[in-house]
């Protein structure tokens, strides 16, 4: 039988997938937008991490969700720095996010509120993609506005406090196969992995069409 880590990443693939595909994310990687396309991805994040890392505290102490709240994952801060480079030090006074934004933030915190298992499936769609897919993103960013390697403009991407990714990796899968939950919740889990990505994917699209490719 396969491990719940190999369930959830098989099961959401698809969606995975569809998001990383994205016009808006293919346009940007491709160096194809301009650096205020960034800048405003970078602001969408700011929101859904928010939403993430303020819920995080109050479950840091349960059963469910506890183990995975690791303040090494913790990417406010970084947002933050990134978003005073791209935008300048008075950011928040711009700082606006898209409905579909809106509609993930809102979903990620209720799941913190009220659901830990829920919180989990973000929990997981995001700092793992972080992790693993956000790296090319740091990679291109650099090359395509020249910020510092590593520095301000990708500190978002940037992981100070975890010498290993693979091994936190590895690690993450192992909380996830032991996670405290039945057979139906673990299934609730899934799905709602998937609709994590569905609104992520939403998010892109809004981008898109806010930063249509002049045909």
């Amino acid at each position: 039988m396969d491990s719940f880590s190999t369930v959830i990443r098989t099961a959401s693939h698809e969606q995975h997938r569809e998001a990383e595909t994205s016009t808006f994310m293919s346009d940007l990687l491709g160096g194809r937008l301009g650096v205020q396309a960034y800048a405003r991805y970078t602001e969408q994040l700011w929101f859904v991490y928010e939403a993430l890392e303020t819920g995080a505290g109050r479950l840091a102490s349960d059963p469910v969700a506890g183990p995975f709240v690791r303040p090494e994952l913790f990417r406010l801060a970084a947002l933050e720095r990134d978003l005073a480079h791209l935008r300048g030090a008075d950011w928040r006074a711009g700082l606006s996010a898209l409905p579909a934004t809106r509609a993930y933030a809102d979903r990620v915190r209720a799941c913190a509120e009220d659901w830990p298992a829920g919180y989990i499936a973000h929990h997981y769609t995001r700092y793992l993609g972080d992790l693993s897919g956000g790296q090319i993103i740091r990679d291109r960013a650099e090359k395509a506005w020249g910020f510092e390697k590593r520095g301000d403009g990708v500190r978002f991407y940037v992981f100070e406090e975890i010498g290993n990714p693979a091994a936190f990796k590895r690690d993450y899968r192992e909380l996830l196969d032991a996670v405290r939950a039945d057979d139906l919740e673990k299934q609730r889990i899934v799905a709602e992995c998937k609709r994590a990505f569905a609104l992520n994917t939403a998010v892109f699209r809004a981008l898109g069409e806010e930063f249509p490719l002049s045909a």
